[in-house]
């Protein structure tokens, strides 16, 4: 028997080294899972702006209903982008934060956007679309569509108390979470939030199941 082979020393490292594989194969596995979607009911992927840090809302709530409208003058509201994931952004020309933010966004857009996905920037500005489209020209957005709400009804339908304020809305039209302030949404770590709110939905357990 492995007793009259190995000496004690030897004994207690074969055993801290079979302890140590347990646990570093354990990590592996967790750490797979979380890249392939998360375990059930894990909190969301840190993410900090410039002033505050994204804030999951616990339980999500049901998003107001606001109205808006594109380019075209067009109304919207957020049941038009029901059954996709919808980062929200409100947003104004003359807000310097929101300016410095924007290109981010657009490039967000550029590599996430689809049919699970989209960017709605919303900008409150009185001057409606008489402002919105010759800055988005100029700064050269060409990724994120136009949306304008010049009463801001919308913004404050949200509570929003500063410019610029991010609301993600998940795929059945509910507030996820919010970030207040500027945030650079071309990074990594902005990238693994959105990510985090596309995850396919779990099936619910039947009966048998929960009784188990």
């Amino acid at each position: 028997m492995i007793r009259n082979i190995f000496s004690g020393s030897t004994r207690r490292r074969v055993l801290l080294s079979a302890v140590f594989a347990v646990a570093v194969a354990g990590s592996a596995a967790a750490a797979l899972i979380m890249a392939e979607g998360g375990l059930s009911g894990a909190r969301p992927p840190a993410f900090r702006g410039g002033l505050d840090a994204f804030q999951p809302a616990s339980p999500a709530r049901a998003a107001p209903e606001i109205a808006f409208t594109d380019a075209s003058g067009h109304p919207l509201s957020l049941a038009d982008f029901r059954g996709k994931t919808v980062l929200l952004n409100f947003w104004a020309t003359w807000c310097g934060p929101c300016v410095q933010e924007m290109p981010s966004l657009d490039r967000l857009q550029a590599r996430l956007g689809s049919d699970r996905f989209t960017v709605v920037a919303i900008s409150v500005d009185r001057e409606g679309l008489g402002v919105v489209r010759p800055f988005l020209a100029k700064t050269g957005v060409q990724s994120l569509a136009t949306y304008v709400d010049p009463k801001g009804a919308s913004m404050r339908a949200f509570g929003v108390r500063g410019l610029p304020t991010t609301f993600i809305i998940d795929r059945d039209g509910r507030e996820a979470g919010h970030i207040e302030g500027q945030a650079a949404w071309d990074t990594p770590q902005a990238e693994a939030l959105i990510r985090y709110y596309l995850r396919p939905s779990e099936p619910p357990m039947d009966h048998a199941e929960l009784t188990r």
